[in-house]
């Protein structure tokens, strides 16, 4: 039935539909690019439905990224059909630094694999080729761009690889640590053939929300001991999202004491998490308690175990304050 028949039945399954082009004279897989036919594009894919567009950046020699990529945001305005605007030049310009009126979102970082660790590609003589990041690196590049992200122009450390051949631990940690970021939620996986364990992490509504908080502050790492990572994420109404990511391969028992981190977001939203004065309720967003388990919070310390390549994920609700009567 053509395009349109297919975006119409990706709709009413409830999902969006996203197509691909280039700025340049072709696509990275050398397909007809753009250039050129920005506006002509444009109209074909809000005629088809389309929700989303990705603009790569391959073969555009001689062009100059802000006039591309502002050219293409212009074509898209025009056809009336609000239209995601994903640009992907790889963080080559810094776009954070200029796209926030440009583009919804912008790469920060090269393409993602399936791994924790960098996979380096060669030719058949045995010579380096190109490089794909892994989960570990994308999360170094992307961190220190938490002030250039906000509602409605948002850093991208690219696709999800969760159900893609990692381990369920890296799975869950490679998808809680895209919420910590506030990073789009693009699923790369095959949607058909998900295993139950897949169909878990990235339908958990609770973890969803601490990536679409109405805030859209992207979280901060504010404390690295011994590869085990703690970062923070203000929330709505005075919550915090916790995590603790454990960046080696083996388990780690910690223990928690919330007064050792009393800090203040100076750089973006200039809220304290105040463990000194605030009583928070902690929920763990991917460990359910026992129905009749006492409910935990700050008051007391608590002991831990992060498995290795994994995380511990809470959301801290502060309790009301008690009522004086006098």
């Amino acid at each position: 039935g053509g395009m349109r028949a297919l975006t119409d039945y990706i709709h009413a399954r409830g999902l969006k539909a996203g197509i691909y082009s280039d700025a340049g004279t072709q696509t990275c897989a050398c397909r007809a690019g753009s250039l050129g036919h920005e506006y002509q594009d444009a109209l074909v894919y809000a005629n088809r439905g389309f929700d989303y567009l990705k603009y790569d950046w391959c073969y555009t020699e001689d062009i100059n990224p802000k006039g591309a990529y502002r050219l293409m945001r212009d074509a898209l305005r025009s056809t009336g059909r609000p239209i995601l605007f994903s640009m992907c030049e790889w963080g080559q310009s810094k776009p954070w630094e200029w796209a926030a009126e440009i583009g919804h979102s912008w790469r920060t970082t090269g393409d993602i694999c399936a791994s924790f660790k960098d996979i380096q590609h060669y030719d058949d003589l045995g010579n380096p080729t190109w490089k794909q990041l892994g989960i570990l690196s994308i999360i170094d590049l992307n961190e220190p761009l938490r002030k250039y992200a906000g509602p409605g122009h948002w850093n991208d450390p690219d696709m999800l690889e969760v159900g893609n051949g990692m381990t369920v631990n890296e799975d869950r940690a490679h998808f809680t640590m895209w919420c910590m970021m506030a990073a789009p939620l693009i699923l790369g996986n095959d949607l058909s053939k998900m295993t139950d364990e897949t169909r878990a992490i990235i339908l958990n509504k609770d973890v969803i929300a601490i990536d679409q908080d109405k805030l859209g502050v992207q979280g901060l790492r504010y404390k690295s001991e011994n590869d085990i990572e703690y970062w923070f994420k203000p929330l709505e109404g005075g919550d915090w999202a916790f995590c603790i990511l454990n960046r080696t391969e083996e388990p780690a028992s910690l223990e928690i004491n919330w007064q050792d981190f009393n800090l203040t977001d100076d750089e973006v939203s200039h809220l304290s998490t105040s463990f000194d004065k605030i009583t928070y309720t902690v929920k763990d967003l991917w460990n359910k308690p026992a129905k009749k388990a006492k409910s935990v919070t700050t008051k007391k310390n608590i002991s831990v175990t992060v498995p290795g390549h994994d995380v511990l994920l809470y959301r801290l609700t502060p309790q009301p304050a008690k009522k004086s009567f006098w």
